[in-house]
């Protein structure tokens, strides 16, 4: 039987991470009277940017140090009560913050690790936040409502008094480190760990902060790569990265921070010290609030730098797309292209590009003549080869692409068919005749399902099938703009895949 080794490129070091992170945080604990709140950066699982950027990285690495700590530690999710009330999308998801919280809470549980609570931050009675708060309650979880504090973060007197925090309603908590995470950025975490602060040192708890944070990477370089791809993934934050003033004038080196750590550090040294006293002077610079030991983990700095600039064109593209369907604004997509000239690579340096182009343009070719849209898809292989599809009346360019790349990865020549006709043909009737759908072509999802029923009776079916495992982390690219059906098939699958976002039709609607 045919086999093909596929390899891929390693340039992070998750055991030696685990064991530096661990450690770091279990110190920080004992500083604090064994009681400390936790800002958890990014994401706290599934962090498939850290994934791309350093090739080797577990996305579910923090999971993993949780599980270490999970005797010692706590979760509350923070959550912005207008997020719910606006349905406030994520991204990478396609799913709205209440929904990503509920995921968040699963994704969670999976790994023996409950959360005890989520916050509301900034409450003010919304509607749709209330009722999420009673679908919350009902599924057994303590929800806690925190106001929106007027002239924060900058009144400190306020802010630190009965009339700032202490409307707060105050999260209990029982084990010395409490995680506090949420579905997406500017849900409120800082405000609420500060807030428990200021309870706690009411009733007599020296607790403290930290902050957990992958990206920038402290002890990289300014403009090295990755640290320019948190830039990129910062678009619509306008985050931008610089050296830590206050670290360099106290200990006379160059730490990397980002513009709203160290914005914010003056008026967040303040809070600490009104709130702790002496102890609120502990940290000298935002750096220092940090606990992050990513840096020690990159264990191949050029698989890490060249990943980066990978990962800073699929996010000009991602913002592109975005432009392109109305969600993104011309500013993100000028900061996108901006950050590209930065990191001194073009949208041609992603290597599926040109290809998918090309099989678009040999498409329209061959179809000289005839009226129609002809898309192009290009997906890289760990082998480096690189297979291209085409759309045709009963398939999309992705959904051939696919087809075309587990066919090499299985050693099965191109002239064997391996989905069945009558199977193919049926599901179009069935979209086409009796379902109404624009278009009788399938998506890369629905092809998938043929591909599924003819493993039952065809060798090379089975095959290839057993080769969809192999996409995860693949390259791929669409010239035209993906359907719902293609978009989740390529996220099931684990592919990285961009779109020069033209439109795949003249119709304002199609699927």
């Amino acid at each position: 039987m045919f086999k093909r080794v596929v390899t891929k490129k390693i340039s992070f070091d998750n055991e030696k991470y685990l064991s530096e992170q661990t450690k770091e945080i279990l110190t920080r604990v004992k500083k604090f009277d064994n009681k400390l709140y936790i800002e958890f950066g990014g994401k706290i699982c599934f962090d498939y940017h850290a994934a791309r950027v350093l090739p080797g990285y577990d996305p579910n690495v923090k999971m993993r140090l949780l599980e270490k700590l999970k005797d010692h530690a706590e979760i509350v999710i923070s959550v912005y009560a207008k997020d719910i009330e606006q349905g406030r999308v994520r991204g990478d998801y396609g799913i709205t913050y209440d929904l990503a919280t509920l995921k968040l809470i699963d994704d969670l549980k999976a790994w023996n690790l409950n959360v005890t609570s989520v916050v509301l931050t900034r409450f003010n009675n919304e509607p749709t936040a209330v009722k999420f708060k009673r679908r919350l309650e009902k599924l057994g979880l303590k929800v806690y409502k925190h106001v929106d504090i007027k002239g924060y973060p900058h009144d400190v007197e306020k802010i630190v008094s009965p009339h700032g925090y202490g409307k707060n309603e105050y999260i209990e908590t029982e084990k010395p480190i409490v995680i506090v995470t949420a579905p997406g950025p500017g849900s409120g975490k800082l405000a609420t760990c500060l807030s428990q602060l200021y309870h706690d040192h009411v009733r007599g708890v020296n607790s403290g902060y930290a902050k957990f944070e992958t990206f920038p990477i402290w002890n990289l370089t300014l403009n090295h790569p990755v640290n320019i791809a948190y830039e990129a993934a910062t678009v619509d934050l306008a985050d931008f990265n610089l050296v830590d003033p206050f670290h360099l004038e106290k200990y006379k080196e160059e730490a990397i921070n980002y513009n709203r750590d160290v914005e914010a550090f003056p008026i967040l040294r303040s809070i600490l010290y009104k709130i702790m006293g002496s102890k609120g002077s502990y940290y000298n610079s935002p750096t220092d609030m940090g606990v992050n030991r990513a840096g020690f983990g990159i264990i191949n700095d050029k698989d890490a730098r060249d990943a980066a600039k990978q990962e800073i064109i699929r996010r000009y593209f991602r913002h592109n797309l975005e432009f392109a369907i109305g969600v993104g604004t011309k500013e993100e997509l000028e900061r996108a292209e901006a950050i590209m000239d930065k990191a001194g690579v073009k949208s041609e340096d992603r290597t599926v590009v040109l290809p998918a182009r090309k099989a678009a343009a040999d498409c329209e070719k061959k179809n000289k003549g005839n009226k129609g849209y002809f898309c192009g898809a290009a997906i890289e292989l760990f082998d480096g080869k690189i297979v291209t599809g085409k759309n045709s009346p009963l398939m999309h360019a992705a959904s051939s692409a696919v087809i075309n790349a587990i066919k090499h990865l299985a050693g099965i020549d191109d002239n064997i068919h391996i989905l069945k006709p009558e199977v193919m043909n049926d599901l179009s009737k069935l979209k086409k005749e009796i379902l109404s759908m624009t278009s009788e072509s399938l998506t890369l999802d629905e092809i998938l399902v043929v591909l599924s029923i003819s493993a039952h009776t065809d060798i090379n079916a089975k095959k290839a099938l057993s080769m969809l495992k192999n996409l995860s982390g693949c390259e791929l690219h669409n010239t035209h703009l993906p359907t719902p059906g293609d978009e989740a098939g390529l996220r099931r699958l684990g592919v990285n895949f961009t779109t020069d976002a033209i439109p795949s039709s003249s119709l304002f609607f199609n699927y």
